[in-house]
């Protein structure tokens, strides 16, 4: 369970970035392609989202983290480049 939740951080961290740059890039260079890949990479990144959150949930335990470490994997997944963090700090041994 660990290494799909180690998967899902990864694809969550990257669908995140792929979102951001659909906003932020393609946004300015063409409204209609923008339009066309806002729905699919956003509910990709919302499946993934709910995935990590959920997967978090259930291997806490087995992980033997602290509520305050615990906290600190669930916030990261609100922050750019913080499900990266999240892998390589408490999943490196996964």
């Amino acid at each position: 369970m660990t290494k799909l939740f180690k998967f899902v951080a990864i694809a969550e961290g990257i669908s995140y970035l792929v979102l951001f740059f659909n906003m932020l890039v393609v946004k300015r260079m063409d409204m209609e392609l923008y339009k066309m890949l806002l729905f699919p990479i956003g509910m990709a990144h919302g499946l993934l989202f709910v995935s990590y959150v959920a997967l978090a949930f259930i291997i806490w335990k087995s992980q033997k983290w602290t509520i305050k470490e615990f906290i600190i994997v669930q916030l990261a997944s609100f922050l750019p480049f913080g499900t990266f963090y999240i892998e390589k700090k408490y999943l490196k041994n996964a």
